[in-house]
């Protein structure tokens, strides 16, 4: 393995049965679909196990999907059968959409050999590669969570940023949540952005089939929108999900400044004594 954080469908298939790596199916309905079921059930990668990102969080906080306390996300991941030096695969439903989530909290608890399959389910079907509807027995192992409090911005890092300019804020949002033309889908949210933010709608990161960008294209992006990857950066979104993949994207140009807003605009957008401005950035 490399320092890069995807992995190809080929590089999953041949290593499938190799007896240090666990597939993870990262889930999370997007937010505009909040009801739509999980493919597991029915279908997913051999031998993946199940990663709820609405479960596995911190059920006592306000906001959504908060990163839990580390004694909580271990006992959870000993549940799953995942300890300590394995080598883990996360993938999603959609092709990419809350794996880069799982990876970025796998990495924040101390996990360095966590990778991010490359276009996803989406992919591995439409390759006519296997899957099955069994769900795997673990056996618990010991994990070890060693939390990386710099990966993780709350409302002070935010305020802090904003009010001294010594990081870039990137927020994942579309272009008209953005910019206040567009509503939020969650309901009490004011519309707009934080000052000083600037926009890449990670959509802009991928290909058609749903894979990263090639490396040149993603360094495009990152500079349209007005972002040098070789200095601080903080992603932001609507709930913290999105934001990681602009995380993971700034990870394979060898950013390695890097915080995520957890409380994003759901926390951002949800209170009354936060700045927010509207139009472009």
């Amino acid at each position: 393995m490399t320092d890069h954080p995807l992995v190809t469908t080929q590089w999953l298939a041949d290593h499938l049965s190799s007896p240090d790596l666990v597939v993870i199916n990262a889930w999370m309905p997007p937010v505009t679909h909040p009801d739509a079921p999980p493919v597991y059930p029915e279908a997913h990668i051999p031998g993946a196990v199940f990663f709820d990102v609405n479960e596995i969080c911190d059920k006592g906080a306000e906001l959504p999907h908060m990163l839990p306390a580390p004694h909580v996300f271990s006992s959870a991941m000993r549940k799953l059968g995942i300890g300590d030096g394995q080598t883990l695969v996360v993938y999603d439903d959609f092709g990419l959409y809350s794996a880069a989530r799982v990876w970025w909290t796998f990495r924040t608890m101390g996990v360095e050999r966590v990778y991010v399959l490359d276009g996803g389910f989406p992919k591995w079907r439409a390759e006519g590669r296997p899957f099955d509807d069994d769900t795997p027995r673990p056996v618990q192992r010991h994990f070890t969570a060693r939390l990386n409090h710099g990966a993780v911005a709350d409302l002070a890092h935010l305020r802090d940023t904003i009010s001294t300019g010594r990081r870039q804020i990137l927020d994942a949002r579309s272009a008209e949540r953005f910019a206040g033309d567009a509503p939020e889908p969650r309901a009490g949210l004011r519309s707009g952005h934080m000052p000083t933010a600037r926009n890449l709608p990670f959509t802009r990161l991928l290909s058609e089939n749903g894979t990263f960008l090639p490396r040149e294209e993603l360094a495009a992006a990152f500079r349209d929108a007005g972002i040098d990857p070789e200095k601080p950066v903080t992603t932001t979104c609507g709930s913290g999900v999105t934001a990681a993949i602009l995380t993971l994207g700034l990870t394979i140009l060898g950013s390695r400044d890097l915080a995520l807003y957890d409380g994003s605009w759901a926390e951002w957008g949800g209170r009354d004594d936060t700045e927010v401005v509207t139009g472009p950035a």
